[in-house]
């Protein structure tokens, strides 16, 4: 493989024919069964993904204490719900990542080759699909490893501190020790995760290989393009924010239509709606990685 870098890689070029890959894709012509078909495709590729959120307890002291003298009380049945509710999370990150990783090569098979398939991709990318859940739940466990630890060891710092047992300075200083270490083990694992979807399944897609066989063909450009892929992470920060932005403005848009904002809180429902978004995320950095040469554009010539 050539290593040379190219002359020109660019964070805005991609972004012109980013949105015209929408238009041919999901205007040209407007068609409801192509949406929704290739809505599907966006939705399982998405699986599993959310947030949540939570709030600050009004007496950490007092609810521990609670908690701690609850959990000893009911140890007879905590213990067997904790188990089954452990495997059955564990069952369901493994159904969602392999479903998912399905997804990932569903849609990028949409949107490259402008086609609303649903049974093709499914099938012809199977064992690539396979790969890649395989390679996303070894990085789950190593980031589980990695960042589970830390969090123990940071709850042992805050027992000692709420404690107050003498070690408080010891105690703060190892937490913002292990946060740091937390902090930097989750921006490479996300990294890795950002690199795997943007541009190792596009070359897994392009030259039927497994996912690690990909990472390595990926690292020979990464290598050579180490502040060019630095440019691209911040300019993703860029879009994203973009993005909620344009998503915030329609959802209050949508608030004034109140059907329209209760369906876009319907997971599959709401990735139709969203679906130029998606669509133009996945194009751009498929055009992004296409700069490198012509061995890495993965769109057919009918949508080029």
């Amino acid at each position: 493989m050539n290593l040379e870098q190219p002359l020109r890689i660019s964070v805005i070029d991609p972004i012109g024919p980013g949105i015209e890959k929408v238009k041919t894709i999901l205007f040209k012509p407007f068609d409801f069964r192509k949406w929704f078909v290739i809505g599907f495709c966006a939705w399982l590729a998405f699986l599993g993904k959310g947030a949540g959120g939570g709030g600050r307890p009004p007496n950490i002291h007092k609810g521990f204490g609670q908690a701690k003298e609850f959990v000893i009380e009911n140890l007879v049945w905590i213990i067997p719900a904790a188990l089954i509710g452990v495997i059955l999370i564990i069952a369901l990150w493994l159904v969602f990542t392999w479903l998912s990783s399905r997804g990932r090569f569903m849609f990028l098979h949409c949107v490259a080759e402008n086609k609303a398939e649903v049974k093709v991709p499914w099938t012809k990318f199977r064992q690539h699909a396979y790969s890649l859940f395989l390679f996303r739940i070894v990085l789950g466990l190593i980031g589980f490893a990695a960042i589970g630890l830390p969090c123990l060891l940071t709850v042992g710092f805050i027992a000692m501190i709420m404690a107050g047992n003498g070690l408080s300075v010891i105690a703060v200083l190892g937490s913002v020790m292990i946060g740091l270490i937390i902090f930097t083990i989750s921006i490479t694992l996300f990294l890795v995760g950002k690199f795997t979807m943007d541009f190792v399944v596009p070359i897994m897609f392009l030259r039927t290989t497994s996912c690690t066989a990909g990472w390595r063909e990926f690292l020979t450009i990464l290598s050579v393009n180490k502040a060019r892929f630095v440019l691209y992470i911040l300019f993703q920060i860029v879009i994203a924010i973009a993005i909620s932005a344009i998503t915030s403005i329609g959802f209050c848009i949508g608030c004034c239509l109140c059907c329209v904002s209760l369906l876009i809180l319907i997971p599959y429902i709401g990735t139709v709606i969203l679906l130029p978004l998606l669509v133009f995320k996945r194009a751009y950095s498929l055009l992004y990685l296409g700069q490198f040469g012509p061995e890495f554009d993965v769109f057919s010539p009918e949508i080029a």
